[in-house]
């Protein structure tokens, strides 16, 4: 039987340590196929972003549509858009598509590089927020989206009431690493542990895309958050400190490497989703 296909829509990352590059290392991690289509090009490292080229808005249309014609998605990630452009082209390009859908409204790269202008703040609210089943931004984001707040668990109404169906927002930012999931109706605190700096880069796409895999794979929003929140902690732990001169990137695949030693690819994937499985019933 074939795995779940999820589909990223989001910038890549040169470097290796987010956008595209960390969403398909994240679904590789939770057992399912990873589908891409690229809304910009960027020249990045772990210090810097030097560059961004823009993919046009037919063909981001047209790389959702031809895979959507042939493959069927079970969950969509949206990442980077960067452009008002953009976003409504990605807001064309998935219309009709019965599947889940988790924004994460990437703002700015770990280096401090703007990714998103003040239109597409803006089209984000109209063009995209209603269509989401769960957006997932950090704190700086989140109150960016909706500033007239001032504890988090007010914020995470005030972004609900913008139209997405779940919002979790990520505690990364904050000395309680916990994050905060609201359905409309009741909060959610999903407490998580601390890891050493150096190593976060890509955390919140690892985050946005591990929620959208486990979607896909059958589980609520409130139980894919909360996997969601282990996966992309466990990326942080093992992340890879070492490289570059700037925040290293997360290392979703850790876990199964560190695996590898013991047990066969086939079995480490289905322990790999086994013991998120008991993670979310915690």
């Amino acid at each position: 039987m074939a795995p779940p296909a999820v589909l990223s829509i989001a910038g890549s990352d040169s470097g290796g340590g987010a956008g595209i590059q960390a969403d398909l290392k994240a679904f590789a991690r939770c057992g399912v196929h990873g589908m891409t289509a690229i809304t910009a090009l960027t020249a990045q490292s772990t210090t810097g972003v030097t560059g961004i080229h823009t993919v046009p808005p037919e063909f981001i249309v047209e790389q959702v549509r031809t895979v959507a014609e042939d493959i069927e998605i079970a969950a969509i990630k949206i990442g980077m858009l960067g452009t008002a452009t953009t976003v409504r082209a990605v807001r064309e390009a998935i219309e009709g598509i019965a599947a889940p859908v988790v924004i994460d409204p990437v703002m700015v790269a770990e280096s401090g590089a703007v990714l998103l202008d003040d239109g597409a703040r803006q089209a984000i609210l109209t063009e995209l927020l209603p269509r989401a089943t769960v957006i997932t931004p950090n704190l700086p984001e989140a109150r960016v989206l909706a500033p007239d707040t001032e504890t988090i668990e007010e914020l995470a109404k005030a972004l609900h009431e913008l139209g997405p169906a779940n919002v979790v927002i990520t505690g990364g930012h904050r000395d309680e690493i916990t994050d905060v999931f609201f359905d409309g109706s009741e909060l959610h605190h999903l407490p998580g542990e601390r890891h050493p700096d150096g190593a976060s880069h890509g955390s919140g796409c690892t985050h946005s895309s591990a929620l959208a895999a486990h979607l896909a794979l059958g589980y609520t929003p409130l139980e894919a958050a909360r996997c969601a929140k282990v996966i992309a902690s466990e990326a942080v732990r093992d992340g890879l400190r070492n490289i570059g001169r700037g925040a290293g990137p997360v290392n979703a695949l850790g876990m199964l490497v560190s695996q590898m030693t013991d047990v066969s690819v086939g079995a480490t994937d289905a322990a790999g989703r086994s013991g998120a499985r008991d993670i979310m019933r915690q």
